[in-house]
Order: structure tokens, then C-alpha cells, then sequence
């Protein structure tokens, strides 16, 4: 079938260094093997492929007693998915039995990558040895002092030679050096011999050119280390290539690097402990599970290039020249923190690349690369209000930006203007740089971990700052809420306001701060306060952009089913919901946290919908449409539904979520063939 949506997505890769030039050289798009980065995994899309299971494991042709969960399901931007599943055999866990399913955008699989083999039935399924010779065997294997085992799980192993029984025997204690280990020993059911083991707490130590001596995150065992981390960030050398992934960096003793560029793991070092504080700080500090909010990590590729004097985010991941005279690689923790953060506003507001949006990108990787430098707390690079100030690529000691003043660099603004722009991104970024700063930390001179900063504002006002980390979460806000592709300046400003009522309540001193601060660099007045919830009182933000005329603001979901494309036509306007309508396997959502009045009589919510489809039968439902609150659903559809080719007016009773704030959801699946559009729009709420 063809698609009936036009793609609404941006087009190719963005140019998204860090450096002067915004240009990625030739070849790097290819070493990436994509050209844009994985969707945040759909929860529908998990459930749809988790009720299809049985039958793919029949249509995979495993064997009768294997079951398959799935684990997670990425979605890539041309429909294509990539289900990965783990199995159990007869009701017992398969180490090492996961694999994944390539599917195209028919859900046609088109390959699938086993883990060592598709076979995991071993030969026997009967244990010699008991559960207690196993335990025993586990606490044998441990070094560890007030260890506790499991008892031991019977389980199949995915060895190297072959699938066998096994119990899995878990050990916990504190080793002599007061490193905390779980180690997993598996022990072979039938012999009784310890066939391997991996310990869950992996504290390698590297030496790297700017971070001095870390510890790192790693995978692996003695003689086989590898720089890969638990959620999957890893590292690789491309030794001077401008193509390719690259090779994976190991080593026998989990000691990396020597601290000089002359050693090639030094700047994998820096790397790898960068995107390692990068994931850890928006986990913990934004919540947060990553770029793409699923929990997986990214590759870093090192030793780009001959001479290369930049770093750039590609969409799937980081890559580091090694500067002049491939002796001074851009390995900084503030250049992996921004890179990095290029992928989180890819996957959340979209930032495009021009414009005063393009400002808004490139300066939300300033202010999360300055973020994730202040997490790490590293005394080798010591956090600052300077960008890439160890990197030296002006060559007299300089910093590429400043966030104080960013106009010290000669070419940032200060200020806001209409003129702004017209200007590079790098430049463009300079007002909200300057917003960030007179946020976290107030105007006037100060001194701030021995660097001298004296801020001035754009309208002689005294701004007093509430700390970097508030200013920071009402940013992430703000940019995963309230802004879209286009946003500006505007818009930024009305979005900060929003998300510091959110977090912090209406009349809050951070709300007053942060819009202050837009006001010190110029940004355009809002209608939207700080003293009013707009909401009538509950506990949160009001229901935003029911219309959709405002394009993606206050909504998150899938890329798309938000637009004005003429095939399906609005109630009102120009935009509306629109989501299935492509005749292809596959699931869309949008959605929407708001407040609801604690002092609300008979609280409602409304919309319209309109269907339309292309199925003929009359008895089955094969592409569906949900509304739900909280999870709970409120209202289904499907192709059998009427009316059909006409709005109809929808009620949901909202009594019983007063003074709360509740998250509203429209979802849809559709199967491989014949489409079914689900139209939605003017949400509105009645408090």
C-alpha cells in the first residue's frame, strides 16, 4: 500500500557541530549506516508486536516449547522495525537467547540477528546435579566478603558450543578494595562445572587527556575488556577513517589509557566517560533514559579524520576529530554533553536548524554540555560558564563561547533581535546562552570557581539567579513540551514560563527568575504570567493547542499524525489529528498532560472524531483507535465504526480526576493492508 500521509518528519541530516563550521565533511553520514536517529520506543508498537508473539515465533520456526517476550521495538523513520525478543524453552529462561527480527515497513521480516544461534534446545532438559552443588559452586567463584548467593535458577545457556542446562547462581558482597560486585556464575546442570561468569558492577580505569584518572564504565572479563557500558553506550577507533563504525576499543586489564594523546585509548577515555556522565545526568537529574528515551546508549567514534578540528552528532552518534596536527582531539566533556544533547532535541522538539530555532538548538547543547560538565564535577575540568575552553581551537587560549556575555567571542549576540535570525546558529544561540546563565546565576560580577564573570542585561534590570540545575529542568521542559520545529525566541519565552509553573508553581520565585532572565536578554514579551495557571486553579498547566494549530506544541507522540496536510480535512483551521490513514502495519499516538480544578463543578473534556477507511468487511476490526486517561481507556474505534467521512462530537467525564493533573492519550493500530484514518480535533476541556 502506498502511504497516504505526506511525511511531515524533517528531511536529512542536520549539521550539528560544534565547532565555527556547521558543515559535516564528506563521508561522515556514512559511517553512520542512517541518517536519522530511532524513534523513542512506542509502547503500542511493544504491545502489538508482544500479541503477535506466538505466531512469529511459528513464523520463525522455533521450536514448540519456546515463548517470546518482547523487549523492545524501534522504529525507524521509513516504517522498517527491529523487534527484539527474549525466549523461554519449556518455562525456563534462555541466556543468551534473545535475537532480533527486521522487519520492513509491511512487517514482512526481512532478516533476523540470533545471538550465537537460532538453536537453543539443548540436549537434555533433565539436571544431574541439584540445586545446592550449584549454590555451593557460585559462592566458590566469588572473591567478595558478607556474599550472599542465590539459590540457583535452572535455566538454558547459549554457550559457544552449544545450548545446555544450567543453573544461574547470583552472588552479592563488597570486594576487599570495597567495590560492590553481583556476580552471575552459571553452572552446567549435568557436570557440575562453572562454564562462565560476569560480574553486573564493571569499574574499569582509564587516564584520559582532559578527565585525568576516572573510573569507566565497562563489559567484559580479565583478558577481554571491552569499553561498552550497561546501557549500551560504547566506544570505537575509526583511526583516521571517515567512514565506517569503527573498532571497539579492549583491553586485557581494564586500565585505559595513559593520559597522553601519543596513547590512542586516552582520547577514548575522555569519550567514553563523557557520554557516560552525559546518560547518567539526564537519567538521574531530568529522568530521562537517554537520547532517544528508551534506555539504549550510543556509539562514540574517535580518531576521525586527519587534522580534523571539530566533533559532530550525526543522528545515531558522536564522532571526535583529533584537531591540529591530530594531536589535539575534541574530546571535552562539555563537547560531549552538547553533541550528545543534539540527539535529545532531534527526538523531543526538533529544532530545526535555521532560524531563530536554530539558535534555540544549538544553544540547548550549550547549556546541557555546560549541564552534564557541572554533573560530572570532574577537578580536571573543573564546571564553568565556557564552552570547549581546554580545546584551544582559537589557538591563544580562548574559549570557543561564553555564556555570560556570549558576545566576547566577537561574533554572538547578547541580545535578542528580529535580525537574529539571519545569523549563524553558533552565533544565534548567544540570547539563550546569555538566559542561561543570568538564570542559573543572576548578573552582575561574580566569581565562580575561580573564573571571573561580570553578566550584563539587555534592559539594565538585576537579575537574581535560582542555580544552574532549576534553570536546566525548566529548559528540558520547556524543550520537550512546549517547543516545536519552528519555535523562537517568542516562544521560548512563553515555554519557560509554562514549564516553571509546571515545576515549580504558579507564582514561584523560578518563575518569576526565568522570565525575568528573558526579559534581561531582550526575548518578546508573553501573554503568558507567572501569577495565572490558565487552568482555573488545578495543579498544573492547562489543556494546550486542542485545535492543533500551533503544530506539535503541548503534544508528544509519534512524528506525523499532527498536521495540515489536505488529504483528511480539520473540523476548524488548517491542522488536526490524523492518525493511521497509512494502509501499512504500524501504531501512532499523541499526547497531552494537563491539569484538572480541584474546584471544578462537573469537569468535561471534548473532541471530535472523524473515520474514514478502505476495509470492506463489516464484522472485523482490523485497525483500531483508542482514548484513554492515565492508561485507562476511554473510548475505542475501529474500521467498523460509524460515522464514517464526518465529525462526531466525543464527551469524557472528568469528575473523578479533580485536583489532579491527568495525561490524555490517542492511539491507533492499523494492520498491514487497506488503511483506516481516525481524524481528531478541537480537544477541549469544560472546568
Amino acid at each position: 500500500m502506498n502511504r497516504l500521509k505526506s511525511g511531515l518528519a524533517t528531511g536529512g541530516l542536520l549539521a550539528l557541530a560544534l565547532a565555527i563550521s556547521p558543515a559535516i565533511p564528506a563521508g561522515a553520514a556514512a559511517g553512520a549506516g542512517r541518517d536519522k536517529a530511532p524513534a523513542p520506543e512506542s509502547q503500542s508498537l511493544k504491545a502489538t508486536e508482544q500479541s503477535r508473539a506466538a505466531s512469529s515465533a511459528s513464523a520463525l520456526g522455533l521450536a514448540s516449547g519456546e515463548k517470546l517476550t518482547v523487549k523492545s521495538v524501534i522504529a525507524d523513520p521509513d516504517g522498517a522495525t527491529h523487534v527484539r525478543y527474549e525466549r523461554t524453552l519449556d518455562g525456563l529462561r534462555v541466556i543468551g537467547g534473545d535475537f532480533v527480527s527486521h522487519k520492513d515497513a509491511s512487517g514482512a521480516v526481512k532478516s533476523v540477528t540470533w545471538n550465537v544461534r537460532k538453536n537453543v534446545t539443548p540436549s537434555t532438559m533433565t539436571p544431574t546435579i541439584s540445586k545446592s552443588q550449584a549454590h555451593q559452586a557460585g559462592l566458590a567463584a566469588s572473591k567478595a566478603d558478607r556474599e550472599t548467593a542465590t539459590p540457583g535458577e535452572l535455566v538454558v545457556f547459549q554457550s559457544a558450543t552449544g545450548p545446555k542446562l544450567a543453573y544461574e547462581v547470583i552472588t552479592e558482597g563488597i570486594k576487599a578494595d570495597q567495590t560492590p560486585t553481583r556476580l552471575h556464575t552459571i553452572v552446567d546442570a549435568n557436570t557440575g562445572k562453572t562454564l562462565t561468569s560476569w560480574d553486573d558492577i564493571k569499574e574499569g580505569t582509564g587516564n584520559g587527556i582532559f578527565v585525568g584518572s576516572v573510573s569507566l564504565a565497562t563489559s567484559g572479563t580479565s583478558g577481554a575488556y571491552t569499553m561498552k557500558d550497561t546501557h549500551g553506550n560504547y566506544t570505537t577507533d575509526l583511526n583516521q577513517a571517515t567512514t565506517g563504525n569503527g573498532t571497539t576499543f579492549t583491553d586485557a586489564d581494564d586500565v585505559w589509557g595513559t593520559g597522553s594523546q601519543s596513547n590512542r585509548q586516552s582520547a577514548a577515555v575522555d569519550a567514553h566517560y563523557g557520554a557516560g556522565k552525559t546518560y547518567d545526568y539526564y537519567n538521574t537529574q531530568l529522568g530521562r533514559a537517554g537520547i532517544w528515551n528508551n534506555g539504549t546508549g550510543a556509539r562514540s567514534r574517535v580518531h576521525y579524520g586527519q587534522n580534523y578540528q571539530n566533533a559532530f552528532w550525526d543522528g545515531t552518534q558522536m564522532t571526535y576529530g583529533d584537531g591540529a596536527g591530530n594531536a589535539a582531539p575534541l574530546v571535552e566533556i562539555d563537547v560531549a554533553g552538547h553533541e550528545m544533547s543534539h540527539g535529545v532535541t532531534e527526538n523531543t522538539a526538533g529544532l530545526a536548524y535555521t532560524g531563530d530555532a536554530g539558535g534555540l538548538n544549538e544553544s540547548t547543547s550549550d547549556i546541557f554540555g555546560t549541564a552534564v560538565e557541572w554533573y560530572a564535577n570532574n577537578p580536571n575540568d573543573v564546571p564553568d560558564y565556557l564552552i570547549g575552553e581546554k580545546l584551544n581551537l582559537n589557538g591563544n587560549g580562548t574559549p570557543l563561547r561564553y555564556m555570560d556575555k556570549p558576545s566576547k567571542d566577537g561574533a554572538s549576540k547578547d541580545c535578542w533581535s528580529s535580525s537574529l535570525g539571519s545569523l549563524d546558529p553558533h552565533y544565534s544561540s548567544g540570547p539563550l546562552n546569555h538566559w542561561y546563565y543570568l538564570a542559573s546565576e543572576g548578573s552582575g560580577a561574580k566569581t565562580i570557581n575561580g573564573v571571573s564573570y561580570n553578566s550584563p542585561t539587555c534592559d539594565a534590570s538585576t537579575v537574581t539567579g535560582i542555580g544552574h540545575l532549576k534553570a536546566e529542568k525548566i529548559w528540558y521542559r520547556t524543550l520537550s513540551t512546549y517547543l516545536t520545529s519552528s519555535s523562537n525566541y517568542a516562544a521560548a519565552r512563553t515555554g519557560v514560563i509554562k514549564a516553571a509553573k509546571d515545576l515549580y508553581g504558579v507564582g514561584s520565585a523560578e518563575c518569576t527568575a526565568v522570565d525575568k532572565a528573558m526579559g534581561a536578554i531582550s526575548a518578546p514579551a508573553s501573554t503568558e504570567t507567572c501569577g495565572t495557571s490558565g487552568g482555573g486553579g488545578g495543579t498544573g498547566a492547562a489543556l494546550t493547542n486542542g485545535g492543533f494549530e500551533s503544530g506539535q506544541t503541548g503534544w508528544t507522540g509519534t512524528a506525523g499524525p499532527i498536521t495540515n496536510d489536505a488529504g483528511r480535512p480539520a473540523r476548524t483551521g488548517s491542522y488536526k489529528m490524523w492518525l493511521g490513514g497509512n494502509g501499512t502495519a504500524g501504531s501512532e499516538s499523541e499526547s497531552q498532560t494537563f491539569a484538572v480544578p480541584s474546584t471544578a463543578t462537573s469537569p468535561t473534556l471534548t473532541y471530535y472524531v472523524r473515520i474514514d477507511t478502505a476495509e470492506t468487511t463489516t464484522t472485523s476490526a482490523y485497525d483500531t483507535a483508542t482514548v484513554s486517561i492515565n492508561g485507562v481507556t476511554k473510548a475505542s474505534f475501529s474500521n467498523l465504526s460509524t460515522p464514517k467521512a464526518s465529525y462526531a462530537q466525543k464527551t469524557i467525564d472528568l469528575t473523578a480526576y479533580k485536583g489532579t493533573n491527568v495525561t490524555l492519550k490517542f492511539a491507533d493500530t492499523e494492520d498491514s493492508s487497506l488503511q483506516t484514518s481516525f481524524v481528531i480535533d478541537d480537544v477541549s476541556t469544560n472546568f
